[in-house]
């Protein structure tokens, strides 16, 4: 059992595909299953079922696949101990953020750290808050700027480095526009346009509605804040937005429910050992607190 194995192995069991696998570790298919065969062999065990395209992990390959990673983030944490005692900031940090934290709230800590350390290679994707969320709990990603989850894995940190006033908003000639004050049970009579169902905005505007028994009505659904803003200026439904994103195209509804806030900041794996580059990153969110 080596490194490239578990690599293999772990790739395969979080793609759910030989080939897809293949892709992400830029390595043949043929490769992959030589590697998969060989782990297979030395533990003696089936770890995939195979039945058509579709690769499901055996009760074996279950238990495995948390103590391969493990084993693998141990691994990392070795060479980051020995990287740190030289105290060079170098190297390179594997770094995640939701769409809406790059673009509105990112780019002054990001231009401050690449003048400070231009020796420090930043290994940055954008995406979804909750995909990253998943690569910081596996062991993907070093830090992560999302939408703090409400009830995080008690594996991760999380610390709240901004706060979003959030509002229920509609275009200036919706029909709500004019009314001083709505109620949930209003609001819900139009159509609204969140979130995917999987975000943690969508999950807490869901239980707002919920806990009034009314189930909402979605009727279109993007993780792009800037497309749902452009969507509701345009009188397609309502949302929820920040203050930080409503200008003179969106009218604020006064409602009945008390202020909403979600909190933004950064998680890192509660196991994991950070490395020189990672802690003076969160030196500079921290400086924005």
């Amino acid at each position: 059992m080596d490194i490239n194995t578990l690599n293999a192995f772990i790739a395969v069991a979080e793609q759910g595909s030989f080939s897809s696998a293949s892709d992400t570790l830029f390595i043949t298919q043929s490769a992959i299953s030589k590697r998969i065969a060989l782990l297979e062999q030395q533990l003696d065990k089936k770890l995939f079922d195979r039945i058509g395209r579709q690769v499901n992990l055996t009760s074996a390959g279950q238990a495995l696949l948390p103590c391969a990673q493990k084993i693998l983030m141990s691994l990392q944490d070795a060479r980051t101990v020995i990287d740190n005692l030289d105290d060079q900031i170098s190297g390179t940090l594997s770094l995640a953020s939701s769409n809406h934290i790059g673009i509105h709230r990112l780019p002054n800590t990001l231009r401050q750290f690449n003048q400070s350390y231009p020796q420090v290679k930043l290994n940055l994707s954008f995406g979804e808050s909750e995909t990253a969320y998943d690569g910081v709990v596996k062991g993907h990603l070093e830090l992560a700027l999302i939408t703090l989850a409400p009830m995080p894995d008690p594996v991760i940190c999380a610390q709240k480095v901004w706060t979003d006033t959030m509002h229920f908003v509609v275009s200036t000639d919706h029909p709500l526009a004019t009314q001083q004050r709505v109620n949930l049970k209003a609001l819900n009579q139009y159509q609204a346009i969140l979130p995917g169902l999987k975000t943690f905005t969508r999950q807490n505007t869901s239980e707002l509605f919920t806990q009034q028994g009314l189930a909402l009505d979605v009727s279109m659904s993007t993780n792009n804040l800037d497309t749902i803003k452009m969507m509701v200026a345009n009188g397609l439904g309502w949302s929820l937005l920040p203050m930080s994103m409503i200008d003179d195209q969106l009218k604020i509804l006064s409602t009945d429910q008390p202020q909403i806030y979600r909190e933004l900041g950064y998680i890192y794996h509660r196991d994991r050992t950070l490395s020189n580059a990672a802690k003076q990153f969160i030196q500079l969110l921290n400086d924005e607190d």
